[in-house]
């Protein structure tokens, strides 16, 4: 799906679920969430197609201006919402399915690091299948944990 059409259902889908919405320029430029799904949608095509260094600098700075950290590697489906958003952690591993919600301080993540880089490529991070809403404050953790 290119990004114009991206961006533009990104923005129509804060309508459906945002009362406070007033209009698309305010969404587009004010909504730190769509920021940070806009933002981590563009790092994504670049890490998989091996721009890891790109990517990370791209989610880091975005994680600088919005509070919201979305790693690259993530698999997030469409129809994707953080409302508020300030301290919503995504990790590397996480897969999140269509037109889930997420609020502000959500952590999606790994149960522990000990292991270091043994751990790299396996899946570390939460599945959140199609339709789900997660509230404020929750913390997810563990890559054999599905909400659904």
């Amino acid at each position: 799906m290119g990004i114009l059409k991206t961006l533009n259902e990104e923005i129509s889908l804060v309508f459906e679920r945002d009362p406070a919405a007033k209009s698309r320029e305010q969404v587009l430029f004010l909504y730190p969430g769509v920021r940070a799904v806009i933002c981590y949608r563009i790092a994504h095509r670049l890490y998989v197609r091996g721009h890891w260094f790109i990517a990370d600098w791209i989610s880091k700075r975005t994680r600088k201006k919005t509070g919201i950290e979305i790693h690259p590697g993530a698999e997030i489906g469409s129809g994707f919402f953080i409302d508020h958003g300030m301290g919503v952690v995504i990790g590397e591993t996480t897969v999140i399915g269509d037109n889930c919600t997420i609020y502000q301080g959500v952590t999606l993540g790994a149960l522990s690091l000990r292991a270091g880089q043994k751990l790299k490529g396996t899946k570390r991070h939460p599945t959140i299948e199609d339709d789900v809403t997660i509230y404020s404050g929750a913390s997810v953790l563990g890559g054999d944990t599905v909400i659904g």
